[in-house]
């Protein structure tokens, strides 16, 4: 998988596993992580699928339907990645946050509907179930930030309580803050992310 890594200055900050949106890289949500932990370091990547030419992390049957086989097999890549990444940059494996926009925050969804406590937390922009066919692992005490929309066209209201519920039932310490300009990430959305990160990792 391309990718991006940046060490950070802080070695007990988490390491921030940056996924982007449909059409992003690994460039795309560098000022985010800018603006969560300026003292972390960071892997971002980039998605090696292609819908039209813009990079995704899995394959859609068409808007806001998924290719659950693709999703799987995806997500399986992505946690393998991690693995290998983690001996190649350096950082502790155990040690990884990610934070999602969109496609990619369904990725980070997937991979702890999959594996569980397979992150040490999640920061999940806009978010989608990934899928609602299999029995969820326990992720008892695992931080979840969800930004939602009260207007996003792409992504319930409903949709948003529905995966904060399949969550917290599985013990994951959810907040789930709400913004109204739809499917857009806003700067005092990524601020409201900030502040749960550093209430948790300081």
């Amino acid at each position: 998988m391309n990718y991006h890594f940046q060490k950070g200055t802080n070695p007990s900050k988490p390491v921030l596993l940056l996924l982007h949106g449909t059409g992003g890289n690994e460039f795309s949500m560098m000022q985010i992580a800018e603006m969560i932990d300026p003292e972390a370091s960071v892997l971002s990547v980039r998605g090696n699928v292609l819908e039209n030419g813009m990079p995704r992390f899995f394959r859609r049957l068409s808007e806001g339907v998924f290719d659950l086989e693709d999703l799987y097999e995806r997500t399986e890549e992505l946690k393998n990645f991690l693995e290998e990444a983690a001996d190649t940059c350096g950082f502790d494996r155990e040690h990884i946050v990610a934070a999602g926009y969109s496609n990619g925050a369904n990725i980070a969804g997937s991979l702890l509907f999959q594996f569980g406590k397979v992150l040490k937390g999640a920061v999940l922009f806009h978010p989608m179930v990934p899928r609602r066919d299999m029995e969820l692992p326990n992720m008892a005490g695992l931080p979840v930030f969800i930004g939602a929309g009260t207007n996003d066209p792409l992504c319930s209201p409903e949709e948003s309580q529905e995966l904060n519920k399949m969550l917290q039932e599985q013990g994951a310490d959810v907040k789930l803050h709400w913004e109204s300009f739809g499917h857009q990430l806003t700067a005092q959305e990524v601020e409201a992310a900030a502040a749960w990160y550093k209430n948790i990792w300081g």
